[in-house]
């Protein structure tokens, strides 16, 4: 029964110790380094993992941020691992085997100083986004592949807006492409089977 949820356990752990995290940081953003606790819309989730806060006192909450990314890199790593197994396409299973096995590490390098590194697990996380999404939209399930669609298009607009500088908008958006991402995760862990990904050739036989 925990095999069956400990997708579902380990994202929900994560959110809980993320957001004891916010709670207890004492405060500083970019925009204000004097500003009191972790503003939601002008924070980045990184300020979360700092020894020191952007305002320059003791972070007591990254204890709580690393543990909680810890569940969050599992998550992410088991449900990559469980979605290969439903793919029928042997190439492309084992790729997302390996983005699962890899993303492990890479997700939870975001909350060291191995930071830098660490987004190499948003390139991984978006590449096997986008093969599930393929995937899915060669099947009946309209829903998900509305979802995926939206979701991978949160990670695109907030790289975009982050790479051209707004970052205020960019804070936002990677809040927005987490829960997205998130969603669509769970979504895709107990809404999908095997036979959801058999093709069926024009005769009729499944392949």
């Amino acid at each position: 029964m925990i095999k069956k949820y400990l997708v579902l356990i380990c994202l929900v752990t994560s959110v809980i110790l993320l957001v004891i995290a916010a709670l207890a940081y004492p405060g500083g953003s970019m925009a204000d380094k004097n500003s009191i606790g972790f503003q939601w819309s002008k924070n980045f989730m990184s300020n979360l993992f700092t020894a020191k806060a952007m305002n320059g006192a003791d972070n007591p909450g990254r204890i709580w941020a690393l543990v909680g990314m810890a569940f969050h890199a599992v998550g992410y790593g088991i449900f990559f691992i469980n979605m290969s197994k439903k793919i029928s396409s042997r190439p492309w299973a084992d790729i997302l085997k390996f983005t699962g096995v890899a993303n492990i590490l890479f997700i939870f390098l975001i909350a060291t100083p191995l930071h830098d590194l660490g987004v190499v697990s948003i390139i991984l996380t978006l590449t096997g986004l986008f093969i599930i999404t393929v995937f899915i939209l060669k099947t009946k399930l309209h829903v998900l592949k509305c979802c995926c669609i939206i979701c991978l298009l949160t990670y695109y607009c907030f790289f975009f807006f982050f790479g051209l500088g707004y970052l205020g908008l960019a804070v936002i958006l990677q809040k927005v492409y987490i829960i997205c991402s998130m969603l669509l995760v769970l979504a895709l862990e107990y809404f999908t089977r095997y036979e959801d990904f058999i093709q069926i050739k024009p005769g009729g036989k499944k392949i």
